[in-house]
């Protein structure tokens, strides 16, 4: 049988589950929190009175710590890239009934919780009355147009490995800009990013399940993915990030360099969480593998060490990159 066929097979023999993955990781819709829950209500006489609290809090937020929002609302927003990604995996089929259909209902519900994060970040932003929203839709859109390419393809398990490291990097990212938030004094932005940074979390535990429950069935073909996926490295989902009028990607390098500045997410953050991946799927333990994915475990319980060597020597730009999206003046 050939490695597509196999793998077939073992997404058919993980979807029985899934009714499963979706009651224990996602959250129904008359349960899970809301955008307008956590913004002022245009409906209340209150609202000009909470909208201008908003607006003065916000003032005392840093330029870098607005580039990091902006950029991860970008990210967020930029959703239907990887649902349309995803829904063409291997395995997922989005007919109305057979094989396959289970997965489209995870990857829909996955995304129906996804949504909300954009959502709620696009309406602080515009109401902060801090930043250029035109330049944000702008930006939002080419990355939509310009897509990505993760270097997965269709194979679900390098997908799985993908989706298990990138939500628990969002996770992160979501977290620190929370704290810094709060440290700030802006509590209610706080809450926010802390909200969606647990929607991230309860996403990697599922999807790093996925990749548990395979090592268990095939664990030589899901520890080739892995290391081809590190050695690869993992390329965050708004690598082509642009201003307008810019060349696809200009903008990536210097929203990592904000991000890093203020420690949001880091080259250092990127180690942990492959250090992470590996106790969490015990790669050292894992039993009969063939003489090719002996070689990739050796390879990737080597990798942090190394990784954390180069990661030492990154030196970071000290002076910010002016984004069309966060003029200075607009942030004083």
């Amino acid at each position: 049988m050939s490695i597509k066929n196999v793998r077939i097979e073992v997404m058919h023999f993980l979807e029985k589950n899934i009714d499963s993955f979706v009651e224990n990781y996602l959250i129904p819709v008359e349960k899970i929190w809301q955008p307008s829950d956590m913004l002022p209500d245009s409906r209340k006489e209150n609202f000009y009175e909470e909208l201008k609290e908003l607006r003065e809090i916000a003032k005392d937020l840093p330029y870098d710590f607005w580039v990091v929002l902006v950029g991860d609302t970008i990210t967020e927003e930029a959703l239907p890239t990887y649902e349309s990604w995803l829904m063409d995996v291997e395995g997922i089929e989005q007919v109305e009934e057979g094989p396959g259909n289970g997965w489209s209902k995870w990857v829909r519900h996955w995304t129906g919780e996804e949504n909300r994060h954009g959502d709620l970040l696009n309406k602080y932003l515009y109401l902060s009355g801090r930043v250029n929203m035109r330049e944000i839709e702008m930006t939002t859109q080419h990355l939509i147009n310009d897509g990505f390419d993760i270097g997965t393809d269709r194979d679900p398990y390098k997908n799985f490995v993908y989706t298990s490291f990138q939500e628990l990097a969002t996770y992160i990212s979501h977290n620190r800009v929370a704290q810094l938030a709060k440290k700030y004094g802006d509590n209610k932005l706080s809450k926010m990013c802390k909200l969606i940074a647990g929607d991230e979390m309860r996403h990697h535990m599922a999807y790093s399940e996925f990749v548990d429950r395979i090592f268990k069935v095939d664990p030589s073909e899901m520890m080739l993915a892995f290391q081809h996926m590190m050695k690869l490295k993992i390329t965050m989902p708004a690598h082509f990030l642009r201003e307008s009028g810019d060349a696809k990607g200009n903008a990536f390098e210097q929203f990592s360099d904000s991000a890093q500045r203020i420690g949001v997410y880091t080259a250092l953050d990127y180690v942990d969480i492959l250090r992470k991946l590996i106790d969490k799927w015990q790669i050292d333990k894992i039993n009969g593998l063939t003489a090719e994915a002996e070689k990739a475990r050796d390879f990737l319980m080597k990798l942090p060490d190394r990784m954390t060597r180069i990661s030492e020597r990154i030196i970071i730009p000290e002076e910010s990159h002016i984004f069309k999206w966060v003029q200075p003046a607009l942030v004083k």
